[in-house]
């Protein structure tokens, strides 16, 4: 082939060739032109998507538009910052956060509220659920919630609290009694008790009662009784008693331990004891001397006159008694006088009973109407200016009846 037919097959090539570049290169152009527009065209915002930050352009003309494109759908909720209805602008920020389900439980209730908040106050406020000061809150109201997603309420109820002599009622929640204790501020000294088990839990409307236990010493001089010695005596009449020496009381030092419960003494307890002052002892001389009945006047004073039964013989001393008689028959009568005169062995004997200390025990006496006698006997009725006179049988003391007679002491 010559050179000039190899030309002209050669350049029609070159400008299909050329034809092809320029429409591929006008393509081109518009592609990239339309792009640039395109990009232009487009407005820049800010999103954080769930704490995720990031920075996105977009032709949508409202925030609910863009959340669309990305298959974002928005909860009741949720959290979004502005509205669904903001229009796109260039440097618009948007935040979208989605509700997350917490549980609240009240005691045994339980209900579940979606949130976005972290503090639990704001979530309880949000579930519509109120607690007082003395509930117990899990966490606290001030903090946050926990990574659970949980609040947990302990609704408080009364407790009285007993602590020694003091009453209160107090608000507690659900506890062990050593707990509550802490709670109220409660300290147990040494000896102190509480009523209940320190690991018991308390329950509403229970009663805690703590005593408190005081442990004291006193020591106390006390008297400790003399005893008494008896000695017979045959120069005293019998029933009768003289003091020898007089008994005093000694003087001993205890130690008592006092338990006191609230204040009151609930036992005492000896712990030891000291002489101080021994006792003197307390000696009696006891009369066994006993006076014959006879009371009629010597021989030398009978030969001077004779003085019959109703005759008053002379007297330093005389007076004027309330007499009445008894006999030894009665019932429950031993027939022995306080002095030892047996009257039913003696019968004709002339006795009578006398109050000691008007007339002593022993002594010679005239009685108008009965006679010489002898002051033999006592009686519980004969106080003072009384005598009674002995009969031998229970007719003649009727009926001596009582009368006011005049008494002559003799000796």
């Amino acid at each position: 082939m010559t050179k000039k037919s190899m030309k002209n097959l050669f350049f029609p090539s070159l400008r299909s060739k050329q034809a092809v570049f320029s429409i591929i290169a006008v393509a081109l152009f518009v592609a990239v032109t339309s792009f640039l527009v395109f990009e232009g065209t487009k407005k820049t915002v800010a999103m954080t998507l769930n704490g995720e930050q990031s920075e996105i352009r977009t032709h949508a003309s409202t925030v609910g538009e863009l959340l669309k494109h990305h298959n974002i759908t928005v909860a009741e909720n949720d959290l979004l910052t502005p509205s669904v209805n903001t229009e796109i602008e260039n440097g618009l920020t948007i935040a979208w956060e989605k509700a997350r389900p917490v549980t609240v439980t009240v005691d045994q209730e339980t209900k579940t509220v979606m949130t976005t908040d972290q503090k639990v106050k704001d979530i309880l406020a949000q579930a519509d659920v109120s607690v007082t000061e003395h509930d117990k809150v899990t966490p606290a109201l001030d903090g946050e919630i926990g990574e659970d997603d949980q609040i947990k309420i302990e609704k408080a109820f009364e407790v009285t609290l007993v602590d020694g002599m003091d009453k209160k009622k107090v608000m507690s929640t659900s506890t062990t009694v050593a707990d509550f204790l802490k709670q109220q501020e409660v300290k147990l000294n040494e000896f102190d008790r509480v009523e209940q088990r320190m690991e018991e839990l308390v329950l509403p409307n229970d009663v805690v009662q703590v005593v408190r236990v005081e442990k004291v010493t006193d020591v106390v001089e006390e008297a400790t009784k003399f005893a008494v010695e008896t000695k017979k005596d045959s120069s005293l009449l019998k029933g009768t008693e003289k003091i020898v020496q007089k008994g005093e009381n000694g003087t001993v030092s205890r130690t008592y331990e006092i338990i006191k419960e609230n204040g009151t003494p609930v036992s005492r307890i000896l712990k030891g004891e000291k002489v101080v002052k021994d006792p003197k002892t307390k000696v009696v001389a006891v009369g066994t001397k006993v006076v014959m009945a006879s009371a009629a006047p010597t021989k030398a004073k009978a030969k001077t006159k004779s003085i019959s039964r109703g005759d008053a013989p002379s007297s330093s001393k005389e007076f004027y008694v309330s007499a009445t008689a008894y006999t030894a028959f009665c019932n429950g009568c031993s027939g022995v006088t306080s002095t030892g005169i047996n009257l039913k062995s003696n019968p004709d004997a002339k006795v009578i009973a006398v109050d000691p200390s008007v007339i002593p025990l022993g002594t010679k006496v005239w009685v108008e109407g009965y006679g010489y006698a002898v002051a033999g006997d006592t009686g519980s009725a004969i106080k003072g200016n009384k005598i009674d006179v002995f009969m031998p049988t229970k007719q003649q003391a009727y009926g001596f009846g009582r009368k006011k007679v005049k008494v002559k002491i003799l000796d």
